[in-house]
């Protein structure tokens, strides 16, 4: 699936199974919560905290999915192509970043 048909779908749905769009303030909340479950998991799976009972079949996919889904309801409310914003942040941090990161010590 394309950015833009994951844009579509997404908009197709909230039109027939969700009524409406929540407002970008909302969205933005839900957006941040959702990022939190997913640190939640990443702070588990990969770092040094243990898994809680209630976080023992979180499913990593999902929560990245709802990450995303947030994420693509903001875009289509404020007219954001995906694609087209990927594209130039691609070309940004090529122009940009073409070096900096072969050039750091740090990461050698």
């Amino acid at each position: 699936m394309t950015l833009e048909e994951a844009q579509q779908v997404v908009d197709d749905w909230i039109k027939t199974k969700g009524v409406r769009y929540f407002n970008e303030l909302t969205n933005m909340a839900m957006l941040t919560e959702e990022v939190g479950e997913l640190a939640r998991i990443i702070a588990r799976t990969y770092g040094e905290q243990s898994f809680k009972e209630s976080d023992k079949n979180r499913d990593l996919g999902d929560e990245m999915a709802d990450v995303l889904w947030v994420l693509i309801c903001l875009a289509n409310q404020t007219g954001v192509d995906l694609t087209d914003a990927l594209k130039k942040n691609l070309d940004k941090k090529n122009s940009r970043d073409a070096t900096r990161h072969l050039e750091n010590d740090k990461l050698k």
